[in-house]
């Protein structure tokens, strides 16, 4: 049973489109407990990798079956061929030989990644028991950028008295320029779009509307500016994106402060879609909100791939994984 409100209304919308997601990590109890929550649902279709024996020894020493959950074994398997040879095919440009390959197919990240690209596979969640690179990396150069040029960040979902936020850039780039913080704007707008979280989209700033100076401030002034031009394109103009900046949080979440500060802006306290100025500050931002706050967060999801792999944070409870599959559910719907 899972206690979240909100990950229920996310679950409700996945029972409609049946999705199978890839759980790489089967050696962690938290992923099996997941697996099978999941399956209890009946929200998605599992793959767990790992050891098939120690698999079915936990689940019927805890008296589960294996309705709706598949046990892959990647060193047994009979796709590892092909995988090695579209891992060796993705990659040999790139330097990689065919016996590196042979290794690296092995790899469960990989190899969920190679599953999800040979359209075995919907989505994959990971990183219970692995870094974010170490999830992300396979993801880069397998399943790619889905906008040519474009960039790969992530987002949160946090959730303040019950109403859901999206937060971005909170795990992927470091310190982005004035076009990168303006795509992370775009494709988390489009996220929040998906999840049908109002895209009002505030960039973030310790300056609101000129408030301070600054290359920091200039750069989401910047950012802000290519954003905007970018929405009047036919790509984005009919989606009702709404954005503006640089402000600062307050202004962008309390209307009474967005009065004083921003009284003309469109977004200033009813903003949605929180986008921060680097890594650190949203990093730090979603953090507290989720430790001292107690808001619910989930993520980092991550945004601009061609599929949906996602990453956990290895503090994460059993639950936040069921989260996180559910959220990989509906972005894996075209």
């Amino acid at each position: 049973m899972i206690e979240s409100k909100y990950i229920n209304s996310l679950i409700k919308k996945a029972k409609q489109n049946i999705k199978t997601i890839v759980l790489p990590e089967g050696e962690d109890e938290r992923v099996l407990i997941a697996a099978h929550l999941t399956a209890e649902e009946g929200f998605a279709k599992i793959i767990i990798l790992g050891d098939e024996a120690q698999i079915r020894k936990y689940y019927a020493d805890k008296g589960w079956n294996f309705d709706g959950i598949e046990i892959i074994n990647p060193e047994k398997s009979e796709k590892l061929s092909e995988y090695t040879e579209l891992l060796y095919n993705l990659r040999k440009e790139k330097g990689l030989s065919h016996e590196e390959a042979e290794k690296l197919v092995l790899n469960h990240n990989y190899f969920g990644t190679l599953m999800i690209k040979s359209g075995h596979a919907d989505g994959m969640v990971s990183g219970a028991n692995h870094s974010t690179a170490d999830t992300v990396r396979p993801a880069l150069q397998i399943i790619k950028s889905a906008k040519k040029g474009g960039s790969v960040s992530s987002f949160f979902i946090v959730l303040s008295n019950n109403e859901p936020y999206i937060l971005s850039d909170c795990g992927i780039i470091i310190n982005p320029s004035a076009e990168e913080l303006a795509g992370i704007a775009l494709n988390a707008a489009e996220t929040a779009i998906k999840f049908g979280i109002t895209p009002n989209v505030a960039m973030l700033s310790f300056s609101t509307k000129g408030s301070a100076k600054g290359d920091e401030v200039e750069k989401v002034q910047r950012a802000t500016s290519i954003a905007l031009e970018a929405l009047k394109s036919d790509e984005y103009k009919d989606l009702g994106i709404n954005l503006d900046g640089e402000l600062q949080a307050d202004a962008a979440v309390s209307e009474v402060v967005a009065a004083k500060k921003a009284p003309g802006s469109t977004v200033g306290g009813k903003a949605r879609v929180l986008i921060f100025p680097n890594l650190e500050a949203g990093n730090i931002a979603y953090k507290l909100l989720q430790r001292l706050g107690g808001c619910e967060a989930y993520g980092p999801i991550l945004q601009g791939l061609n599929a949906p792999v996602n990453d956990l944070s290895r503090g994460c409870y059993a639950e936040d994984i069921v989260g996180a599959i559910a959220i990989t559910c509906l972005q894996a719907v075209k």
